[in-house]
């Protein structure tokens, strides 16, 4: 079982706590699905070099400019083309899939990258309604959240593999895993993928808390609940075999620019992406070209606004200030910073940008 070592890392330079990175593989517009993986590539050899904790993927469906509905594949590809950071989901939505289907990618990835995988699991379906149903072959999508505290028991147990006795799944095993190391001249790897929780509200904080796991807050997107959140799930921790104290992560919308107008472009374009998402147009992430010309309606002024008041942007020294003030209002252990912008050279520079501002070494 995972313990507090692959949880827990030591802060990097001048950085008040680990830094790491979100990646939605977004997909600009002009841009293809390849660039934007190759993207990703790029950002996770430059986290790794400078000294990032960890780079994790995020499961979505159905988006046309969010290019991660398979955070799997995608990380075994990543995990060929690093040696270092740890990699990780940010998460896999456990209810879109079998619990034994979880274990065995993930003990995959395990043995490809061994000590170097996360799993991070959230109970939301990661897209709207219709392709929720259409992943769960059900039209019943309550079900899924609903049973997620028994889904995840059963992933636990296949990532363990100890069944009990006379459980219908006693003679099942998650492979790669633990029943290769009992088998005659098995040797198994002492490492398993540690489990945390991601939340945008307090169920999963409740019960990340209740079980002793690690917690992940999606603060880019939920940031009226970062800190009641937090606060249920200290209240409610409860010290175990994987963490002996509370451990939480948030998720933070941020871009730095060598100019502070630059970085207002790009927010403004990603904003515009969203608007069109919330209203069930999603395309790809416009150009901050089309975001300056476009007309935006008074409601959707007011939800750029206000959307935009929680991405920390501009040059390297107001994102560093503005993560410092973040930290120290929510205690968070650890900041996950996700750039969303049309362009790679964008999104890399802001990376760059961030490490520089905190001293992060190089190498």
């Amino acid at each position: 079982m995972a313990g507090n070592d692959e949880i827990r890392a030591t802060a990097q330079g001048a950085a008040p706590v680990p830094l790491s990175v979100l990646d939605l593989v977004t997909v600009g517009a002009g841009r293809t699905a390849t660039d934007a993986l190759r993207t990703s590539v790029q950002i996770a050899k430059l986290a790794e070099n400078r000294r990032f904790n960890r780079y994790w993927v995020a499961e979505h469906h159905s988006m046309p400019g969010v290019a991660s509905s398979s955070p799997a594949v995608i990380l075994a590809h990543l995990a060929a083309h690093t040696e270092r950071i740890r990699l990780g989901s940010g998460g896999v939505m456990l209810p879109n899939h079998a619990p034994l289907v979880i274990a065995e990618q993930f003990g995959t990835l395990e043995a490809m990258a061994p000590g170097r995988i996360d799993l991070g699991l959230g109970r939301a379906p990661g897209t709207d309604g219709a392709t929720a149903a259409a992943l769960r072959r059900t039209d019943r999508l309550n079900e899924g959240a609903d049973d997620f505290p028994q889904q995840l028991a059963e992933l636990t147990r296949f990532l363990d593999d100890d069944f009990p006795d006379g459980h219908p799944y006693a003679r099942i095993h998650a492979v790669p895993g633990p029943v290769q190391a009992t088998s005659p001249g098995g040797v198994q790897s002492p490492h398993r993928p540690p489990i945390w929780l991601l939340g945008s509200s307090g169920f999963s904080a409740r019960l990340a808390g209740v079980l002793g796991l690690p917690f992940a807050f999606a603060h880019h997107f939920s940031a009226q609940n970062t800190v009641p959140a937090l606060d249920l799930y200290r209240e409610s921790f409860k010290p175990s075999a994987v963490l002996s104290s509370p451990y939480a992560l948030i998720g933070v919308s941020a871009l730095a620019a060598d100019e502070e107008r630059e970085a207002r472009r790009q927010v403004l374009a990603a904003a515009l992406n969203m608007v069109r998402l919330r209203t069930g147009r999603p395309g790809l992430v416009p150009t901050p070209e089309e975001a300056e010309t476009y007309e935006f309606s008074s409601m959707e002024r007011e939800f750029v606004d206000s959307w935009n008041s929680n991405v920390i942007h501009g040059t390297a020294d107001e994102v560093r200030a503005g993560l410092d003030d973040l930290q120290k209002r929510t205690g968070a252990d650890e900041l996950m910073l996700t750039a969303n912008a049309h362009t790679a050279e964008i999104r890399l520079r802001s990376y760059e940008l961030v490490a520089d501002a905190y001293g992060l070494p190089l190498g």
